[in-house]
């Protein structure tokens, strides 16, 4: 099987963890990496062209809750030009399969726990939310229209090695080794589903063959259609404190965090908790890496890739 990786590798984080990335991807003889902007129709169309991929994934997007409050434009440009393309670019030359990342984030203003893919999700909390929830329309009309067979994925706080550095996990990591506070927001009281990035990619790759078939007698819900259409939650399925995450920090860098504690951010919500019985019923296989086994993980990454001592 052949891979072929496309990002523009931009600057809105570091540059130099992009390539160090690449350069892991490099050592399998399958792999090639094109530099592209999805937002470069013709470059992207050309090279579906030439591939003739059987299955795309399309994890590429502008991040980011805070960043989409003050840059909103970079979210138009990307999450919604960026795959616009991408399905454009389906629409022609036919993949078996369309799995595409949405987010959490598109639950919003719900209250009830666990989020369910057949919930309501019609009040996010800021553009990058919205802008994921476009996305799923924009699947859904092209699944609809064109018998593209999309899967949407809303991933719950992924985390672990090589992640971004705008995460919690990365900011605290780097702030208590070097002996810098770390901003805990709401006072501490929130509650995420967090989810070590070896169950993220092995669900991705189970979902690869389980390709939704259009079913002109099926009635609609918000997870699922007549056109061959899917949305499915990627999460933990055990929420966990906030205060409890730092602990397990703490404990795997021998080191206490100073805290500063402050009100909840704008555009955040206070707790996410994925209901996965429709991931597990699908592929037989739900995200369970506890934080203490995902955190260890990262950290023996962090201070091995910084070459920084406990």
């Amino acid at each position: 099987m052949k891979v072929v990786g496309l990002d523009n590798v931009n600057s809105y984080y570091d540059v130099n963890l992009k390539n160090n990335r690449l350069n892991v991807l490099s050592g399998y003889q399958n792999f090639q990496f094109i530099r592209i902007d999805l937002k470069d129709k013709k470059v992207l169309d050309d090279i579906f062209k030439k591939e003739k991929f059987t299955t795309v994934i399309n994890l590429a997007a502008q991040a980011g809750v805070r960043h989409s409050i003050t840059h909103p434009y970079d979210y138009l440009d990307n999450n919604i030009l960026g795959f616009l393309n991408i399905l454009e670019a389906c629409r022609y030359f036919m993949p078996e399969h369309l799995l595409y990342a949405s987010s959490s984030s598109v639950y919003g203003a719900n209250k009830k726990l666990p989020f369910s893919a057949n919930d309501n999700v019609d009040h996010p909390l800021a553009l990058y939310a919205a802008s994921k929830k476009s996305n799923e329309l924009m699947a859904h009309a092209y699944s609809n229209l064109y018998e593209i067979p999309t899967t949407g994925l809303r991933f719950f706080s992924a985390y672990g090695p090589y992640g971004r550095p705008d995460m919690a996990l990365f900011l605290f990591t780097k702030a208590i080794i070097t002996g810098r506070p770390i901003n805990i927001y709401n006072f501490g009281k929130m509650r995420r589903d967090f989810t070590y990035v070896d169950d993220v990619v092995e669900s991705i790759v189970r979902l690869i063959p389980e390709i939704p078939i259009r079913d002109n007698k099926h009635q609609p819900t918000p997870s699922s259609s007549f056109a061959p259409y899917r949305i499915l939650n990627v999460g933990n399925n055990s929420p966990v404190r906030l205060m409890h995450f730092i602990e397990v920090l703490e404990e795997k860098l021998k080191k206490k965090a100073i805290k500063n504690y402050l009100p909840l951010q704008e555009g955040d919500v206070e707790a996410n908790f994925a209901d996965v019985t429709e991931l597990e019923k699908l592929i037989g296989f739900q995200p369970s890496t506890s934080v203490e086994k995902g955190i260890g993980e990262f950290v023996n990454w962090y201070l091995d890739y910084y070459k920084t001592s406990k």
